[in-house]
């Protein structure tokens, strides 16, 4: 397919959190460059031409690269739940199974996929009403275009169920490293916050907060010191958002600033 034409990397309300949680379905596709997504158990990558979907309600740490002739650009089309309660009505569609619970559904290359990503070039200069008009009837178009090309893509985009309650010990283990906030680490769970912090303190024996700023930084302590890795790659690694609060907060806790510890070891 020819991307010359295309345009630069386009979020279809809304831009992309830093939070490394996906809350609404997303269609993608990659004009130049590539990305890495890995969810906690799987890494997934999409490339330049490729077509990708991402499920809500994953964790999801990314990794953008560029092209060799220039920077990383996509398409990214945002569902939240209620365009798509509306389209479930208005078109009669409804879930009926359960599918893979994988996070990143990568699609095949299909006509019907091209000819709409270079039909989407027309309107995004738009502002307004204008914009928003022509934009939610291309929302609906590619939605039309999924159920076409694999009908079993109801029973993802119009399952509206919440996250059941599942082992917080065992999920909070594996999922530390993510940069999301409490309040989505308690949905994920299938508890409300409230719940979530009283169950986990009965659990760790300790707040939420704390226990993830120690294991955060035990993680921290290990891959500087025993793994070798440099200060500015692992604090995005264990989910710290902020590098200057890293910093801070390891030298607080180990009298000795990351950067001090990585010489030590050199």
């Amino acid at each position: 397919m020819e991307s010359s034409k295309l345009p630069a990397s386009c979020h279809i309300t809304p831009t992309i959190s830093n939070e490394q949680f996906i809350p609404d379905h997303i269609f993608m596709y990659i004009v130049t460059g590539a990305i890495t997504i890995y969810d906690g158990n799987k890494e997934y990558h999409i490339q330049s031409g490729d077509y990708g979907f991402a499920k809500r309600n994953h964790l999801a740490k990314y990794i953008k690269q560029p092209s060799v002739n220039g920077p990383f650009t996509a398409i990214s089309i945002f569902f939240n739940q209620d365009f798509l309660r509306s389209f479930s009505k208005e078109y009669n569609y409804t879930a009926n199974n359960v599918l893979s619970k994988e996070a990143v559904i990568k699609l095949p290359a299909h006509p019907l996929l091209n000819a709409y990503i270079q039909s989407l070039t027309p309107y995004l200069p738009l502002t307004g009403n204008e914009y928003d008009h022509f934009i939610s009837l291309k929302k609906k178009e590619i939605i039309l275009l999924l159920l076409k090309i694999n009908p079993d893509f109801k029973n993802i985009l119009f399952d509206f169920g919440d996250p059941g309650k599942i082992d917080l010990e065992s999920f909070m283990n594996q999922n530390y490293r993510f940069n999301v906030s409490m309040k989505h680490f308690s949905y994920l769970t299938g508890r409300s916050l409230t719940t979530f912090k009283r169950d986990f303190e009965k659990i760790f024996n300790t707040s939420p907060g704390r226990w993830l700023l120690e294991k955060r930084l035990q993680e921290a302590r290990f891959l500087i010191e025993k793994k070798g890795e440099k200060p500015s790659d692992v604090y995005l690694e264990v989910g710290f958002e902020d590098l200057s609060h890293f910093s801070y907060a390891f030298k607080k806790r180990y009298g000795i600033s990351p950067n001090q510890l990585k010489r030590t070891y050199q």
